[in-house]
């Protein structure tokens, strides 16, 4: 059977992060090194907890790697601390052209098999970004049924914004107007352009 999946043809680097300063990456460390990661190739976060999306060194790889680069991780775990997050960032390297192979794992994206599993793995991020949209349409729909709007409160409630626009009509300054309204005279512009 010939390998149909492109070649990791560009620069390795290993990643490893620990969620507390009180914790040692040694463990994730020598796994690295055992699979030929060197130390200038080796991006770690101390501190960092996986449910963070951004994370300085992990930021910091994601901008460096090309096209045919491959990231190395003890486990898949490292990459972040719930399943959804994992799976996105895995589709999203994919995506770009990068291979990531994970040690106890035994994933490697870049043979057929790895290539096989990211394929089913997309399936999964998809599924997860579409469950988080529906979730997010139902909590609004809900809070809408409910009365509730998303978005900053409006600074002045229905009366004080027609006031506000009576008064400039009237031929007051905006400036007088905003600080008897207590808002900003940007805040009053508004309000006047959209009556």
């Amino acid at each position: 059977m010939t390998n149909t999946t492109p070649a990791a043809t560009g620069t390795v680097v290993g990643y490893a992060r620990v969620s507390t300063d009180k914790q040692d990456e040694a463990r994730q460390l020598s796994a690295l090194a055992e699979a030929g990661i060197s130390k200038h190739a080796l991006y770690i976060d101390h501190g960092q907890s996986g449910a963070k999306r951004s994370r300085p060194d992990f930021d910091r790889m994601l901008k460096n790697l090309s096209e045919g680069d491959v990231v190395v991780v003890s486990e898949l775990d490292r990459l972040g601390r719930d399943a959804g997050h994992v799976i996105t960032t895995m589709s999203d390297l994919r995506t770009r052209g990068i291979f990531l192979r994970s040690i106890a794992d035994g994933l490697d994206t870049s043979t057929d098999m790895g290539e096989a599993m990211m394929s089913i793995l997309a399936i999964f991020a998809q599924m997860e970004r579409r469950f988080i949209q529906r979730r997010t349409k139902a909590g609004l729909a809900e809070a809408k049924a409910q009365g509730r709007t998303g978005g900053r409160p409006r600074a002045l409630d229905t009366k004080k914004a027609a006031l506000a626009v009576r008064l400039s009509d009237e031929g007051e300054k905006v400036s007088d107007i905003a600080e008897t309204l207590g808002v900003s005279v940007p805040t009053i512009y508004r309000y006047i352009a959209a009556a």
